[in-house]
């Protein structure tokens, strides 16, 4: 199955949504205002710091929490207020990645699996059993079926929770901080196992995270939180390579463990500083070399980092150019597909190449 985002059908959409709890006696706001729309087929992506509301917006997707202020809609129909049968209803279609797992431990991993099915009122032993090794197929876990959640490490115990949440077949999967809690290699392998639930079976996944590395790995979009309001909105791309708000150029710096990129006291005064993002093929490309020896620039690298974006090479860099044809060369650059951002030495400037891969 080849999975195709549907950007003209959101699969959950909120509207206005406010929550307010009370602490001390006084009002509280955790969320104000948050219009989103999550498209079906997507991995989207809510980042933001400890106490950013991230946990509160998730719960409020399955109404585990009712918004104070607002309204959640479902395939374009409203349930903010639904209510026993109805609201289970839904439920059934949401399914929930916990970051602790919230595993019985008294239950095999086989048994876990199975609790949602019975719970819905599944009677047929042998359809749960099929179900059941199915799912653990999928997460690869065919063979711990009759482990207990203690015998099993924290990727395992996540895996089954996965499988879990895939019992009833949801169309939804919200995770929690579901990586949070393991190690970067078993996060990496959870993140791989998402995106491949995502891609084979269409399920539209909202991740909630604080890390940076999370969204960069999996995402199509995300949104960035702050004090309960979304400060930043677009396609992971964008928002990683070229974020425009405090927020998020806070996280994109934790995220590469470095500071802002500043240039230290060379000596050098005459020189314009840029940031030169390329994407794709062009990465891999001698382009700055090239240009450079074309328009007789001097040019140092002063930071910059190299990564993949959801499978796309790119490259990051802090240039300062001194001498030559400056204006020639970045024109240039822009021209061969290069994003060029001045940082210093002239009025800030900013474009995306006019042709992007």
């Amino acid at each position: 199955m080849i999975l195709k985002v549907d950007p003209s059908a959101p699969v959950i959409s909120l509207r206005g949504i406010s929550k307010d709890f009370i602490v001390a006696r006084k009002a509280a706001s955790a969320l104000r205002k948050i219009d989103l729309d999550i498209h079906r087929g997507e991995i989207f992506g809510i980042i933001g710091s400890s106490g950013a509301g991230k946990s509160t917006l998730l719960r409020i997707i399955n109404l585990l929490e009712r918004p104070t202020a607002g309204e959640v809609l479902f395939d374009e129909e409203p349930i903010t207020n639904a209510r026993g049968a109805e609201l289970r209803s839904i439920r059934r279609r949401i399914g929930m990645v916990f970051q602790h797992f919230n595993l019985l431990s008294a239950k095999t991993v086989a048994e876990n699996v199975a609790f949602p099915l019975k719970l819905a009122g599944e009677r047929s032993s042998a359809m749960i059993a099929e179900r059941v090794d199915k799912l653990l197929v999928r997460v690869g876990l065919q063979d711990h079926a009759s482990k207990y959640p203690k015998q099993l490490s924290g990727g395992q115990k996540q895996r089954v929770g996965i499988a879990r949440a895939l019992a009833l077949q949801p169309e939804v999967l919200l995770c929690d901080e579901a990586t949070s809690a393991l190690d970067p290699q078993t996060t990496r392998s959870v993140l791989k196992l998402l995106a491949e639930i995502n891609r084979e079976l269409g399920i539209t996944i909202v991740l909630i995270t604080h890390e940076m590395d999370v969204v960069r790995q999996v995402c199509h979009r995300v949104a960035v939180l702050d004090h309960g309001q979304v400060v930043e909105l677009g396609p992971v791309e964008t928002v990683f390579l070229h974020p425009s708000h405090v927020k998020t150029r806070e996280l994109v710096h934790e995220a590469d463990h470095a500071d802002e990129e500043l240039f230290p006291d060379s000596g050098v005064s005459n020189g314009q500083l840029y940031r030169l993002t390329f994407v794709g093929q062009r990465t891999y490309h001698p382009v700055l070399g090239a240009i450079a020896r074309e328009f007789r620039v001097d040019y140092v690298i002063t930071g910059g980092r190299i990564g993949v974006i959801r499978n796309m090479p790119y490259a990051q860099l802090t240039v300062l150019f001194t001498d030559g044809n400056v204006p020639g060369a970045t024109a240039r650059l822009r021209a061969n597909g290069i994003a060029v951002e001045h940082l210093r030495g002239e009025a800030r400037a900013f474009s995306l190449p006019a042709t992007a891969t």
